[in-house]
């Protein structure tokens, strides 16, 4: 405050305080405040216009007008006078234990002079400078008026002789009254007709000022209600039948019509009023359209057509500004519907005024369904008109089986954003109304002791019953599947069951069909209008402006078509039309918006109503158990029935590289599509253990399924119905429990592949092979099926790592699917409503919330994908190994390759070892376009320790075989060996090389280098053969005399090999 105290005491130098400005400390200086007893009233600057004061109660207060007038006359005081209220205000707001009646000025004195903590010594100074302050504003006024006193002087013996003389006129004036009661006292007859005369005349004039004035009453009425001054109306009306019912008013026949026309009027005004009340709190009214379309925009919806506004006042300080405890004033200068809170508590006021306010309380209860539920199908055309059906996204009939993309998402949200914020603005505006409703009924009952009438402030529960299925509707119609989606499934109008027209029906009048502006129509208008205009006059009036007529005909034009065919299909579940296509993922775009409006409902909602605001949310609670589950499931059920049933979802994906590093299945990849969307969804809504436990259960499904489809895979050819399934044999040694698969699983955890485990895995192979016959069908010959074995152990193994990151522990554990448990009652019903969680916009981690129970079986069916896919891989181990047994096991077979041989050049190998070098090699090819380099070093090695150790044990099995057999058998492991070098890395057959190129040196060669290995402390591992091996080379040397038919020629060989073999054993008797 600059001039806080005026300029004269500022400046002067005489009685002011000028000199003060410099000091350190100065209570009457710029900015001084204390708050210590208040702050100090603002000193209001004369040249300022005044200050506007908020109106009062009832909208019509008269403080504002007497302020105004204690300014203006605070604006003429002089310095002085002002000076000195400045001083008692400052007296009044920093020493207010003065200005009591009780005041001790001891006490004061005393705290002044205590010097502790809670004394005011520090406030001496202040205090000396208030009473410097106070003695400066006397001494002013001393100045100021001293002329006036002096001339007070003379002027008080002037007043005491006028006050004498007047005594005087009195003292005459008496005694004349005096005289003139004598004379009235005398009796005259005459004077008395006279009275009588004058008295019937008397009732006679006003008797007819009474008629003249009910003359003028119907077009008083009619002026009134025009320009929606009711309060008035209800006045007037009441005011002529009072004086209709008077007993001199009886016999007066021409006011039967008159009294007609009021009992008419006085219906018609409670018709009018119950419209008019109609108009504000159901939004059809233009004045109303501002506050909703704010609402909305608020809330995130958007639309050119929203036209530029004020700021928003917020509903509370609205009702703080609303003084219901006053009656409500009318202010004829103003248009009373541009305030549609003041609008409502007049017409309030004029229904209880008229004493039909509990009637119209009714009529309001009763048209409330049938209201909101064309303000939903209204607003429902509104947004369809907006977004072309060709840009909402989904618009086929999936039954919403489809995951949507971003741009799609978008789409679809932006449609039932746009919805939801505007039909969320309507209905707040309309709570609101019924709140101000609602706060003026209960002043007025207040008012007059009324008690605590139920019948009266009960609407707002109904409201919120309807609020409730409405909301419930439309969550069902875009989250359930059997909505009527645009005519997806739904029959037209007129049709049948079966589906065919009802052609009786096709010609039934609809008022939608009809043209308002047609001329039969404007015709038929005209003569109603006069009609009512005849017989209710005011009702319909041409005195509104023309811009608010036009804005109020286009409104009552959309509600009317919002009315037509609104209740065509109301007994039918899903009557509302849907915009875009339902699906459970809509509900992650549908729950924001509804929480948002639900938690501004709370603040609406009347604080002493029967309706708990905590329970707001509770049908919420009822939806998602009852109705949204249910359908989750079905829903969930269905799409990855759909991706389980695809042909192409066990092939690879095109787009594999988009999400792995190794191709994967097409069905792995939708699969975790269907994870994730459900995910992100559920992210959205209050987490329930129920909808984590349907997510784990496709999880297992899906497990199931590749395992079947696993099985199918390495089952063996065979007829339906023979028998039990029949897998591959590399199937039963990765599944079979048994010394190999042990030794497999750790051969693949293991650092570095262990040469010891590799040497034990081909002895107990070769030992298990060979005692078996190893078929055809024993292996797998397709190499497709190769490639979907590599597919399912990449997307196995990718599916697993994908899953794993969805995992998250929460603290909610809420379990629907668990009655047993209690429920916990505070579901996580709050601002999950970020826009953008749902909207596509997001890209964050996605999460699958479980509590310590759930992730338990989500952890087992990870490890159950692990383990599936570690035994993918030892089958796929296992399989080339098999080839290679399998192979190996025809080419050494004489029956399909004799090595009994004429004396023909050997040229070519043998044809099976042509065909097993082709399937190494494609099988290679196949591992390495779809495995990581571990796993194809983990299937590559050991391949040429398997041949060789093959080669060298079961060498008897060729037998007979001579020198040419063996040469083919040398041709073979080298055409082995260079087929093996594109495959294994240093890979070298020189064992089985070697171990045949004996043959070719003889019995003697063989029983030499077993004395010289016994002589030999260390022997290369491709030179080192057992007595065993050795013994079944003499046995093979001398098969082809054995087998000769000659019996000399067998005994002679029989001899010989008897000899070599003894003669082996003797070198080699250690081993």
């Amino acid at each position: 405050m600059a001039n806080r105290y005026g300029g004269s005491y500022r400046n002067r130098n005489g009685n002011g305080s000028a000199g003060r400005q410099d000091e350190e400390y100065d209570p009457y200086g710029d900015g001084y405040t204390s708050d210590r007893y208040g702050t100090p009233p603002q000193q209001m600057n004369p040249r300022r216009p005044p200050i506007e004061v908020p109106r009062g109660g009832g909208y019509g207060s008269p403080a504002s007008r007497l302020q105004r007038a204690n300014l203006n006359e605070r604006a003429n005081e002089t310095n002085a006078e002002r000076q000195i209220s400045q001083v008692l205000e400052l007296i009044k707001s920093e020493w207010p234990a003065m200005v009591q009646d009780d005041c001790i000025p001891v006490s004061l004195a005393l705290q002044l002079l205590d010097n502790s903590s809670v004394g005011r010594a520090h406030e001496y100074k202040d205090f000396k400078k208030a009473h410097k302050y106070l003695q400066d504003s006397l001494k002013n006024i001393v100045h100021e008026h001293h002329q006036g006193f002096n001339s007070s002087i003379g002027t008080f013996h002037k007043i005491q002789g006028s006050i004498q003389s007047s005594q005087k006129r009195v003292r005459a004036l008496k005694e004349s009254l005096a005289a003139s009661r004598t004379s009235l006292c005398v009796t005259d007859p005459e004077l008395k007709k006279l009275y009588k005369s004058s008295q019937m005349y008397d009732e006679v004039l006003q008797t007819m000022n009474e008629l003249e004035d009910l003359r003028t009453v119907p077009d008083q009425l009619e002026a009134r209600i025009s320009e929606k001054r009711f309060l008035t109306a209800v006045e007037v009306l009441h005011n002529a039948l009072r004086k209709l019912r008077k007993p001199e008013l009886d016999d007066i026949g021409a006011l039967n019509d008159l009294r007609g026309y009021l009992a008419n009027q006085e219906t018609a005004l409670m018709d009018i009023l119950t419209e008019e009340l109609h108009e504000h709190l159901y939004l059809k009214s233009p004045y109303c359209q501002e506050r909703w379309q704010n609402l909305a925009k608020k809330q995130g919806v958007y639309n050119e057509n929203y036209s530029e506004s004020n700021v928003l006042t917020p509903f509370h300080l609205v009702l703080d500004t609303m003084d219901l405890n006053q009656p409500v004033t009318e202010d004829p200068a103003k248009n009373p519907e541009a305030d549609t809170f003041y609008y409502i508590s007049l017409v309030v006021e004029s229904l209880n005024k008229l004493g039909r306010l509990e009637g119209a309380v009714d009529t309001l209860k009763q048209r409330l369904p049938v209201e909101l539920f064309s303000i939903v199908n209204e607003t429902i055309n509104e947004v369809d008109q907006r977004h072309p059906s060709s840009l909402r996204g989904g618009t086929g009939n999936a039954q919403g089986l489809h995951i949507y993309g971003d741009r799609e998402t978008q789409m679809r949200a932006d449609v039932i954003y746009d919805l939801l914020w505007t039909l969320y603005g309507k209905f707040e505006a309309i709570a609101e109304g019924h709140r101000v409703f609602h706060e003026a009924i209960k002043a007025l009952i207040r008012r007059e002791g009324g008690g605590n009438n139920s019948s009266l402030l009960g609407s707002f529960r109904e409201l919120w019953n309807l609020y409730q299925n409405e909301i419930r509707s439309l969550l069902h119609n875009y989250v359930t599947t059997d909505a009527d989606v645009y005519q997806f499934n739904s029959p037209r109008q007129g049709a049948m069951l079966n589906g065919n027209k009802d052609i009786s029906r096709d010609h039934l009048f609809k008022f939608s069909e009809a043209d308002p502006k047609s001329v039969e129509m404007t015709t038929e208008y005209e003569a109603l209008d006069d009609i009512i205009k005849a017989a209710v006059p005011g009702l319909t009036t041409a005195s509104r402006k023309t811009q608010a007529s036009d804005k109020k005909l286009a409104g009552k034009e959309s509600r009317r078509s919002a009315y037509t065919g609104a209740f065509d299909n109301r007994n039918t579940p899903g009557s509302y039309k849907s915009l875009v296509e339902p699906s459970v993922f809509n509900m992650s775009l549908l729950l924001p918006p509804t929480l948002v409006f639900l938690g501004r409902l709370k603040a609406i909602v009347p604080p002493g109503s029967d309706l708990a605001a905590s329970t707001l949310t509770s049908f919420l609670d009822n939806f998602l158990v009852n109705v949204f589950q249910p359908q989750l499931d079905e829903t969930l059920s269905k799409l990855s029935d759909s991706v389980f049933g695809e042909a192409d979802s066990f092939q690879q994906d095109p787009a594999w590289d988009l999400v792995a590093r190794r191709p994967v299945f097409k069905g792995a990849t939708a699969f975790f599509a269907v994870i994730t969307a459900f995910c992100r969804m559920l992210g959205t809504i209050p987490h329930d253990q129920a909808l984590s436990s349907l997510i784990i259960s496709q999880m297992v499904r899906y497990y199931e399924r590749c395992l079947t489809w696993f099985k199918s895979l390495v089952s063996k050819a065979q007829e339906a119905g023979v028998g039990p399934l029949s897998l591959r044999y590399s199937a039963e040694l990765a599944i079979g429990d048994g010394d190999i698969q042990e030794t497999i699983k750790k051969l693949w955890t293991s650092d570095n592949l262990d040469r010891e485990l590799i040497e034990k895995e081909v002895g107990l192979l070769i030992v298990q092979a060979n005692g078996r016959d190893l078929e055809p069908n024993d292996v797998i010959q397709d190499r497709d099926v190769i490639s979907s074995l590599c597919l399912l152990y990449t997307s196995m193994k990718w599916l697993s790592v994908r899953i794993l990151s969805l995992r998250h522990i929460t603290r909610f554990d809420t379990d629907s699917s668990q009655p047993t448990l209690p429920r916990n009652q505070n579901r996580r019903w709050t601002l999950l409503n970020d826009p953008n969680k749902a909207s596509g916009e997001q890209h964050g981690p996605v999460y699958l919330p479980m509590t310590q129970e759930t992730v338990q079986s989500f952890d087992n069916i990870v490890s159950s994908y692990e383990e599936f896919a570690g035994t993918v891989l030892l089958t796929l181990h296992m399989e080339i190994r098999c080839r290679i047994v399998q192979s190996l096991s025809v080419a050494l077979s004489p029956k399909t390759a004799p090595y009994v041989l004429g004396d023909q050049e050997i040229k070519e190998p043998d044809p099976q070892i042509l065909s097993l070098n082709s399937e190494l090699v494609a099988y290679d090819e196949t591992i390495v376009r779809f495995l990581r380099d571990k796993e194809t070093a983990f299937i590559r090695t050991g391949l040429g320790l398997l041949i060789n150790t093959y080669l060298v044990t079961n060498a008897l099995t060729t037998q007979p075989m001579n020198m040419r057999g063996c040469e083919r058998m040398q041709l073979n492991i080298l055409v082995l060996q260079q087929n093996l070098k594109n495959i294994e890395e240093g890979v070298d057959l020189a064992r089985a090389a070697n171990y045949f190129s004996l043959f070719q040196e003889g019995p003697d060669a063989i029983v030499n280098k077993a004395k010289k290995d016994n002589e030999r402390d260390i022997i290369p591992e491709e030179e080192k053969f057992t007595y065993d091996q050795l013994k079944a080379l003499v046995e093979l040397y001398y098969s082809e005399q054995l087998a000769d038919p000659e019996r000399g020629i067998a005994s002679a060989g029989k001899r010989k090999m008897g000899e070599k073999v003894l003669a082996l054993s003797e070198h080699m008797w250690q081993s």
